[in-house]
């Protein structure tokens, strides 16, 4: 089963910065994808949210590059580009007609070398208050828009680089100052923690020479700080019940789980598929089709380099009690524990996890991006068949020992319901 891994070349400059190219022929364009090896993990508590500042910070200019110009020298070529931060790393991409090829490593190295000059203390209030808006829009006036940070600070001891979200509290977006953005630009921005992938339409000898010229000149600095992190065992369940303007009340179960690539991690990945991957899945059959007493279920692995959360959400239908709906995912969570799951069930989902792995191959975007994440969390850009072979190792006993491992530990229920309606 080779025909998963690409052909895709590994190297380095001098300053640190690792390149992977991967050439594809079939159509004139190319995908540049940079991550930056930091993420939320990476800031400390009363200064979070800096990671996904910078991904709005990053498109305000550099040297060379004036404010807003990023996004119209790209556009103008028929491109496309965003950014995007997690946890773990921040990401920057475009794409565009590979004749522009070099017009998208110039904008991205003259961010990564040449940001610090033009930085301001307009555009960073400026972008404070984009932040600011957006943390509003999608978390604190969103409904059920806090619960991710709700679990976290209650899954995560308070220390724990998982335990803030990614876009950071308030009171810490209203507190940053220029020192605080430079110096954490100066401490993880550097070629030494980034990695360049082109993939696309391209020559390598020519690629090479490209990335040599525009970054090579660009000088690293020491940026290996890593994030504490234990591991995290809840000693006893812990209830959180918070109102907010929703219509129907809903349901968050979180237990700490595996990190990725972990161990169990592929096994809680099909542990979920199995609860809720289809509308023939177990929790979905059952709470959705023949008790009808939810609207929807949705059951996930989510793992990181620090961390790892397993969790199902469900939405009660009108008249429902969060505890019905509960009593019956623990149920179903508990026989997945107690008893095998049958060779149709484990076959149906790994299959599942296939096909959308080899829809996702498609797009030359997600290629690039798969590239960059195989490399930072394995150090190895073509780990495609490794990744899937994961899935296809997963068995009966696996699956069992993997819940039995994580999912009959103490974990955190968060109700989700809505505010009493005011008295006229």
């Amino acid at each position: 089963m080779n025909h998963l891994n690409l052909n895709c070349t590994k190297g380095q400059l001098k300053n640190g910065l690792e390149y992977i190219l991967y050439q594809d022929k079939s159509i004139p364009l190319v995908s540049v994808n940079i991550w930056y090896k930091v993420g939320s993990a990476y800031e400390t508590k009363g200064k979070t949210g800096l990671a996904h500042l910078f991904e709005h910070m990053m498109f305000q200019g550099s040297e060379n590059v004036a404010k807003e110009m990023h996004f119209r020298f790209i556009q103008e070529a028929g491109g496309t580009l965003n950014g995007s931060t997690s946890t773990d790393r921040t990401n920057y991409y475009e794409k565009l007609p590979s004749n522009y090829l070099e017009l998208a490593l110039w904008l991205e190295s003259d961010r990564m070398g040449y940001f610090l000059p033009s930085l301001t203390q307009e555009k960073l209030d400026n972008q404070k208050d984009v932040v600011k808006n957006e943390r509003l829009e999608r978390y604190d006036n969103q409904p059920y828009g806090l619960a991710w940070e709700l679990i976290n600070t209650n899954l995560y001891p308070e220390d724990h680089p998982y335990s803030w979200s990614t876009i950071g509290f308030l009171k810490d977006i209203e507190n940053y100052t220029l020192d605080d953005v430079k110096n954490f630009f100066k401490k993880y921005y550097s070629p030494n923690n980034a990695c360049l992938v082109i993939a696309g339409d391209f020559e390598n000898n020519n690629a090479i020479e490209l990335i040599e010229n525009h970054f090579g000149s660009i000088k690293p600095f020491e940026a290996n700080h890593k994030p504490d992190s234990e591991k995290i065992i809840l000693s006893k369940n812990k209830f959180i019940e918070h109102k907010d303007n929703v219509q129907l009340e809903r349901i968050y179960l979180a237990w700490p789980s595996d990190l990725i690539f972990g161990k169990d991690d592929s096994s809680l990945e099909v542990a979920a598929d199995i609860l809720t991957g289809s509308k023939n899945s177990r929790l979905y059959k059952k709470l959705v089709f023949d008790l009808q007493i939810a609207q929807d279920v949705t059951a996930f692995q989510y793992s990181g380099k620090f961390g790892g959360q397993f969790m199902i959400i469900s939405t009660a239908r009108p008249g429902t009690n969060l505890d019905e709906l509960k009593m019956i995912i623990l149920e179903e969570v508990n026989a997945l524990a107690l008893k095998e799951v049958s060779d149709k069930e484990l076959e149906k989902s790994r299959n599942g996890i296939k096909a959308q792995f080899i829809s996702a191959m498609q797009n030359l975007d997600t290629i690039a991006d798969y590239l960059n994440h195989y490399n930072y969390h394995l150090n190895e850009p073509n780990s495609f068949e490794f990744d899937l072979a994961r899935y296809n190792e997963v068995n009966k006993n696996s699956l069992q020992t993997a819940v039995k491992s994580y999912l009959t530990k103490p974990f955190v229920e968060l109700h989700i319901i809505p505010k009493e309606a005011e008295n006229d």
